[in-house]
């Protein structure tokens, strides 16, 4: 097993929006890319083979790595909630309906449980899970900062130090996007639940934030206004200001919910996209999460600022959210990119798909993106929302992040390789994903992580750990 950068040999790799055939892909030791061959039919000697398709590496948008621990489990609990024993079975009779915010109820439960440590074997395992998904970069929208109760840590950024050890033991690359999170609604205070998530006020997360150290090159931090409702209009400005100071990327959850914007036009007269636009908050290094539930001004406002916006289909669907009006915002201006969110699967090719299948089925038409399009938003355009613009192509100078998807799978097998893209997107899955390359290094191999050696046994175990009170 090597780690070191090397040079690759791809049967065929995606460059450019088209598929090249026979391609030498050498990486530095700073492990960037340093020069790319076509057309090289015998390997060079001592390089490594990539059968299939390789892509640039994923992006992972947008991530909360301890929802993975609610993943299919909170399908029951919603069940047992809701059909007490003894009442009958699941189907018979009325149901209160299940929503986001009965969703909500459960996640906080998860995390009451979460420590440091267990936060950091959680991750691992998650971020180990993404890179045998084949995502080389994941942005952590990061609020559970203290203890429950809301008493800081020792070490007052304890957990996220947790999470930037997990990925560099999982191998790959992250944003820590350190969220700004003070209040359970427009100025109310936080529930007891919510308390660990609060610094108080926008000053004192700032001066917290800026505390954040980032051990090796794995690793970039950013800042999150987790959204209007949990941050009061009047400390908007702080949260923007410490990301400008910084040039870094600020991300917010927008419109996910009529519901936040009821009540943001209830409290403010505005809708939240024109909240933040009044304080600053949309730009180029913005990206908004979700943007769901907007209006025609909303949508011009947003592509007017160049705000990317990220798009989380499995998340969406599963908490019933909506389809957003991602092809509107995308005309008005706005690079896309693709997360996996609440983790109800980790499929970036999933996302990609869901994207145009949710339009086509809002529409009744097809081919509102190209597959070309799509891998776009989940590759370059991701990466770059997550401040890494020297990420998501192959190409000599930016980083030698790779994801190699098999061609003779039963669901790739039997496409002609010209169209790799379009197979990737609208027949692959994470279960094709052979080989994961993140600058230079070879964390997954034919299927299995270098570094994680039983990655299905340590979410069992850490999952095990914090549903344990």
């Amino acid at each position: 097993m090597s780690l070191t950068p090397q040079t690759y040999w791809a049967e065929y790799a995606w460059i450019d929006g088209r598929v090249e055939d026979e391609v030498v892909i050498e990486s530095a030791p700073d492990g960037r890319i340093a020069t790319v061959r076509t057309s090289v039919e015998t390997p060079p000697a001592g390089a490594v083979r990539l059968p299939g398709l390789t892509l640039p590496g994923l992006a992972n948008a947008h991530s909360h790595a301890f929802h993975r621990a609610l993943r299919g489990t909170v399908q029951a609990q919603y069940a047992a909630v809701l059909r007490p024993p003894g009442q009958g079975t699941a189907g018979d009779g009325e149901r209160a309906p299940d929503s986001f915010w009965t969703w909500r109820e459960v996640m906080y439960a998860v995390a009451q449980n979460l420590t440091p440590e267990r936060y950091f074997d959680l991750a691992r395992a998650v971020y180990a899970e993404m890179a045998l998904a084949g995502i080389t970069c994941v942005g952590e929208f990061h609020y559970v900062h203290h203890q429950p109760g809301g008493t800081p840590y020792g070490e007052p950024n304890a957990m996220g130090d947790a999470l930037i050890a997990a990925a560099a033991d999982a191998g790959i690359r992250i944003t820590l996007l350190d969220t700004c999170y003070l209040s359970s609604g427009f100025g109310a205070a936080p529930e007891p639940r919510q308390l660990r998530f609060s610094d108080g006020d926008a000053d004192a997360w700032a001066a917290r934030a800026a505390a954040i150290k980032t051990d090796g090159d794995h690793a970039r931090v950013g800042a999150a206004i987790h959204s209007v409702r949990a941050v009061p209009a009047e400390q908007l400005a702080t949260v923007v200001r410490w990301a400008d100071e910084r040039h870094a990327p600020l991300h917010v959850h927008l419109s996910e919910q009529p519901a936040e914007n009821e009540a943001c036009l209830r409290t403010h007269g505005r809708t939240p996209t024109q909240l933040l636009a009044d304080h600053g908050a949309l730009g180029p290094r913005t990206t908004a999460v979700h943007a769901t539930h907007l209006t025609d001004e909303d949508i011009r406002l947003i592509g007017g600022a160049s705000a990317t916006v990220c798009m989380c289909p499995t998340t969406e669907r599963d908490l019933a959210d909506g389809i957003g009006p991602a092809v509107q915002l995308q005309r008005a201006g706005s690079p896309l990119s693709l997360g996996s969110d609440s983790h109800a699967v980790i499929d970036l090719l999933e996302e990609a798909r869901a994207m145009e299948l949710d339009e086509r089925l809002r529409t009744g038409a097809r081919g509102h993106w190209t597959a070309a399009e799509l891998l776009r938003a989940a590759t370059e355009d991701g990466h770059a929302c997550l401040g890494w613009s020297d990420a998501g192509r192959i190409e000599p100078g930016y980083l030698a992040d790779l994801t190699t998807i098999a061609l003779d799978s039963v669901r790739t097998a039997g496409t002609p390789a010209r169209l790799g893209a379009e197979m990737a997107v609208f027949a692959a899955s994470n279960a094709d994903v052979r080989h994961t390359v993140v600058a230079g290094r070879h964390i997954v191999r034919n299927g299995h992580h270098q570094l994680v050696q039983d990655v299905a046994g340590a979410l069992a175990d850490a999952i095990a750990a914090v549903r344990t009170p």
